[in-house]
């Protein structure tokens, strides 16, 4: 046995909130690793539609999550459509409405775009935090409830706040160095398996010796 197929919608039998998220996305500009995990009792299938906001195909942004995330309810990722300029003297959008506001042209909306959303690998999200565009979380951070993430966070550190800021990292440096050399999330299931005891019990000699 090598745990759970990651293809599989709902891994824990008889609860559908749940689920392995990868399996519920339709958009190609949306990408989800294997194992990551939305839970929200009262819609989880609904992610996509109800948690990525504002995410417009002619901004051409993506949002990108890693593999083994875990994402708490109502955790929200806000994407470069929700942006306005502020150069001009108005911020409304008057390009996309046309009828002579404009022909459609959506270059100065494109022009404030920050960029992809990046979630790393082995990243916890709390419950409600929110993530602003263009921001890049680092493999292994934990995002505290409630966040309000309005730039990038470093590889296993943890945040808190609006706006979030840092408040320790999770372990030594030179730990995070090996944990990020490793990349234990890429190694097969199989192996994964195997080191199962070394990845959740902190046995740094067991992760740089894993076969």
């Amino acid at each position: 046995m090598f745990g759970p197929s990651p293809d599989n919608p709902t891994p824990l039998p008889g609860i559908d909130q749940l689920i392995f998220l990868k399996n519920f996305i339709t958009r190609p500009d949306i990408e989800v690793g294997d194992f990551t995990y939305y839970d929200d009792e009262d819609d989880a299938a609904a992610f996509e539609r109800r948690n990525v906001l504002y995410h417009y195909d002619f901004v051409g942004d993506k949002l990108i999550i890693g593999k083994f995330c875990s994402l708490a309810k109502d955790c929200t990722f806000l994407m470069n459509g929700a942006n306005h300029t502020f150069t001009a003297f108005s911020t409304f959008p008057f390009a996309i409405f046309q009828n002579g506001w404009g022909d459609g042209d959506v270059m100065q909306l494109k022009s404030q775009s920050r960029g992809d959303t990046v979630v790393g690998n082995d990243v916890w999200i709390g419950m409600a935090a929110t993530i602003m565009p263009g921001v890049t979380i680092g493999d292994g951070a934990i995002i505290g409830a409630h966040c309000v993430v309005a730039k990038d966070v470093a590889p296993y550190s943890i945040v808190v706040g609006n706006p979030a800021r840092e408040v320790r990292k999770r372990f030594e440096a030179d730990i995070v160095a090996t944990l990020l050399k490793t990349k234990w999330w890429d190694w097969p299931i199989e192996k994964i398996t195997r080191n199962l005891e070394a990845i959740t019990n902190g046995d740094l000699d067991g992760m740089r010796n894993a076969v």
